[in-house]
């Protein structure tokens, strides 16, 4: 597949880098790929992630066919906590 192919990443949550931690794992739980965007770092790959920025906030990123899936689980995040 050529880099012509992939679709393009979009912010489907923004929060304080805890919250946007957990939303990313219960994306992936549901089967959904998500890498996090600190505003201070730039974009950063899940498995590369050691340490947690304090300042700014950090976006959850999703392709964008899994957009309208990943914002339903978001949603409904209340009912499964």
């Amino acid at each position: 597949m050529g880099s012509s192919d992939k679709l393009p990443l979009v912010e489907v949550f923004f929060g304080s880098p805890w919250e946007a931690e957990l939303v990313r794992g219960l994306l992936e739980s549901a089967g959904i790929q998500a890498a996090l965007k600190n505003y201070n770092m730039g974009y950063m790959a899940i498995t590369m992630l050691t340490e947690m920025s304090t300042g700014g906030g950090m976006a959850v990123l999703v392709s964008a066919d899994d957009y309208d899936m990943a914002s339903e689980v978001i949603a409904n995040r209340e009912n499964v906590e």
